[in-house]
């Protein structure tokens, strides 16, 4: 028996309690990756131009690093400004991220990761719910103004756990490393497909998402005229505007297809 289809809009937003056990899950099966690599991994080039595998562990790092100190967030992005001025707020700070523990070694990092991830993640919950709702993203950077939602609770719902997942997507890619994936994956996956929902200004399409983390999804109201077929982590490297790795199959109207082939989600 085949997915059953649902309304892409229709799936429900992560709840700040589910966030908490999709945040850790993450958190472990992300520690488990680096944990595994060897000593020739760290320098490897990864999906995100000029990262080696050493540098996306120390961004996140320091984005765990962050979350239960604010105002090291703020250094980082006025110490980014003098640094990359050609850089836009989110990317000058992720640069100065790596740049404060350039002479780290990998393992070291790790033992970091270990120590500031589970901290970080927790420290979200301390924040009262009202002001998670309250504080705005975009205050910090104006990036957050396109996102679906600019708020911390968003941030703590959605982004933290998809922007750990989505490195470690990038981490196997580059050693070789296998991608395990479990119940929480598809939570992420889902709460990308949500958000692509919530900015689909193109014709019905179906999603026909596989592997552990996929699903069958309907995009915009009335009959599909076109459908995108790819295993869920495939289809996640092509809305992030990764190169793609793996077959996404489309078939149907070409207005249709032309708006598969061109979506795209913040990560």
């Amino acid at each position: 028996m085949g997915m059953p289809t649902v309304a892409a809009r229709d799936i429900p937003r992560t709840s700040a309690a589910r966030a908490h056990e999709v945040n850790e899950a993450e958190i472990r099966a992300t520690l488990a990756m680096m944990g595994s690599l060897g000593t020739d991994a760290w320098s490897r080039p990864t999906a995100c131009t000029g990262w080696t595998v050493r540098d996306m562990v120390a961004h996140e790092v320091g984005q765990y690093e962050e979350l239960p100190k604010p105002w090291l967030m703020i250094s980082r992005i006025r110490h980014a400004r003098q640094r990359h001025p050609g850089l836009g707020a989110l990317d000058g700070h992720n640069e100065s991220q790596i740049e404060d523990r350039r002479d780290v070694p990998g393992p070291e990092l790790v033992r970091e990761f270990a120590r500031l991830a589970p901290r970080g993640a927790r420290s979200m919950r301390r924040v009262p719910a009202p002001v998670r709702r309250r504080m705005r993203l975009s205050m910090i950077f104006p990036e957050g103004k396109e996102l679906p939602e600019d708020t911390m609770e968003y941030l703590n719902s959605v982004l933290v756990a998809r922007d750990t997942w989505m490195h470690r997507v990038d981490i196997s890619d580059a050693t070789g490393v296998p991608l395990v994936l479990d119940e929480h994956d598809r939570e992420i996956v889902n709460q990308v497909v949500l958000d692509l929902a919530l900015d689909w200004t193109g014709p019905p399409c179906l999603l026909e998402l596989s592997g552990p983390a996929g699903g069958s999804h309907r995009l915009g109201t009335g009959p599909p005229v076109a459908t995108l077929r790819a295993d869920a982590v495939v289809f996640a490297r092509h809305v992030s505007g990764r190169q793609p790795r793996g077959e996404l199959h489309y078939e149907g109207d070409e207005d249709g297809v032309a708006a598969l082939v061109t979506s795209r989600v913040m990560f």
